[in-house]
Order: C-alpha cells, then sequence, then structure tokens
C-alpha cells in the first residue's frame, strides 16, 4: 500500500510540469501503463488530476482549492513562537515577529527580556517603518516598482542622527538588506537600542514575516549583538521550514551567513523603546 501511495505522489510533480498522457506517466513512474492508469483513475475521482480531451492528464482542480486552504489556514506566529521563544531562552533578548499589512509593518508576537530593562513595544503595534530592522527585511522582499513607490510616499523622522534621512538612503539600504539576506537596527530609533533581524520565508521563497532580536546598550553593545546574527538567522530558517512545509526557495543573492561589523553612519536602527528599569 506505501509503494502504491507513493507510486501516487510521484505523479503529482510530474503533472505539474505540464500535461502528460499515459505513456509518459508509466515511464517516469517504470511501471506498466495499466498500473499507471489505476493510480490515475484514483486520482481523477479524488479530483486531483483532471483527464482532458486530449486524454493527456494534468493536475485537478481539487488539488488547487486544498493548497490554497492550506495557505489561507497557516498562522505564522503559531508556528512561529515555539522558535521565538527558544531564541530568547537561548539569548536573553527581547524577541519580536513582525509582518507588512496594508501599508504597516506589524509586531504580531514578542517575547520579553529577561533582565530588568525592557522594551516599549506592544503586540498589533506598528513599527517605525523607516528604521526597523524588521521593517527593512519586509519591504527588501518587494517587487523593485512597489518598494520604489513605498520607499517614495513614506516620510523620514529625525528619530536620532542615525535614522534613515530620505528615500534615496532607505532604498540603498533595501537593497543591501535584500543581497545579504538580514537586517540592523544600531541606534536610529533611540540611541540606546540595537536590533538585528532575519526573514521568514514561504515555500516561494518570498518573505511573509520577519523576526528580530533587541537590546539597550547598557544590557549588550552592538557589537555583542550582532555576534547572535547566525543565531538569529537558523531561527528564521528553522520557522521558514516549518512554515513552508520544505525547504523554502532562496532568495535572489541570498548571502550567506556572516556576522556584520559595528554599525556606521549608515548602520541599522532600533524598532523599539526603552521603559524605566523595573524595580
Amino acid at each position: 500500500m506505501s509503494q502504491t501511495v507513493a507510486r501516487a505522489l510521484c505523479i503529482l510533480p510530474l503533472l505539474a510540469e505540464g500535461p502528460a498522457n499515459l505513456e509518459q506517466v508509466a515511464t517516469r513512474l517504470g511501471v506498466h501503463k495499466s498500473t499507471a492508469l489505476r493510480l490515475l483513475r484514483t486520482l481523477h475521482e479524488h479530483g486531483m488530476v483532471y483527464r482532458q480531451q486530449d486524454q493527456r492528464y494534468r493536475l485537478g482542480a481539487r488539488l488547487f482549492a486544498l493548497a490554497q486552504q492550506a495557505v489561507e489556514n497557516l498562522d505564522v506566529r503559531e508556528i512561529a513562537h515555539p522558535h521565538l521563544v527558544a531564541l530568547n531562552e537561548r539569548c536573553g533578548h527581547t524577541v519580536h515577529l513582525a509582518v507588512y499589512e496594508e501599508n504597516e509593518v506589524l509586531y504580531i508576537d514578542k517575547v520579553e527580556s529577561r533582565y530588568p530593562v525592557r522594551m516599549y513595544s506592544r503586540i498589533g503595534k506598528p513599527v517605525a517603518i523607516t528604521v526597523a530592522a524588521v521593517a527593512k527585511l519586509l519591504l527588501a522582499d518587494l517587487p523593485e516598482p512597489e518598494r520604489r513607490a513605498v520607499a517614495e510616499r513614506l516620510t523620514y523622522p529625525a528619530y536620532t542622527a542615525r535614522s534613515t534621512p530620505n528615500a534615496t538612503a532607505f532604498l540603498k539600504e533595501l537593497a543591501t538588506v535584500r543581497e545579504q539576506g538580514w537586517a540592523t537596527d544600531l541606534g536610529g530609533h533611540e540611541e540606546s537600542i540595537n536590533c538585528v533581524g532575519a526573514p521568514i520565508r514561504g515555500v516561494d521563497g518570498r518573505v511573509v514575516a520577519a523576526c528580530s532580536v533587541s537590546a539597550p546598550n547598557v544590557v549588550i553593545t552592538a557589537d555583542e549583538l550582532l555576534t547572535l546574527l547566525p543565531l538569529v538567522r537558523r531561527t528564521a530558517e528553522a520557522i521558514s521550514r516549518e512554515y513552508s512545509g520544505s525547504t523554502p526557495a532562496p532568495a535572489p543573492h541570498d548571502a550567506m551567513a556572516v556576522a556584520p561589523r559595528a554599525a556606521g553612519p549608515e548602520g541599522g536602527t532600533p524598532e523599539t523603546r526603552t521603559e524605566e528599569p523595573l524595580s
């Protein structure tokens, strides 16, 4: 029975390449035509394949409907949360998860730091889109025309001397983020806050969310935080694999995980604020 199921499943990626006739299916599976016909009939009965008038088979509408339903029911927050908790337990710092929705980047999950100085960020709260690491990761993945349009309609508040000053600088930074596959926020929203983030990708390789680790200078220096980049990237990759159900497609020009040097004037910027130390 398991061999029969395996053979039937092998038909689906074959037909994903385009319609195929009975002989082509049998040849690809290495089975007799009668066996291939039996498998195709079963898949046809369940709507997984469809027989065209030219007697070739293609993927059926039922398969597409199931795939769409599965995608719609995926909850990246539910999938990511255990990984975010594990990341927080490893590093001790605040961990965020964010998505891009309706022209805003929103936090959808947060795991608090174990240290007494906490981050002033809330689930459901928009991030400072021109400086946040998670925002850079999400916007960098947009198609170039959309990326440019978003950058040109944003305003660029001067939170600190490290804040992104204008659309030209923002687009340049997004291009760097897209190339290297990670982002930093080092003092752009508040000078004392640093952050490093990585993208979470779906099965098609597109960025569906971003996770980050943030910490104030009084707890960890920017250089020390940057050493956590490989851990953050491994966490994002683990979430990506679970979310997509497979190894996600690589992003264009995605670089290897190499910890960057401390930021210069164009370094990243923080996405959060500090409150008073807790007593």
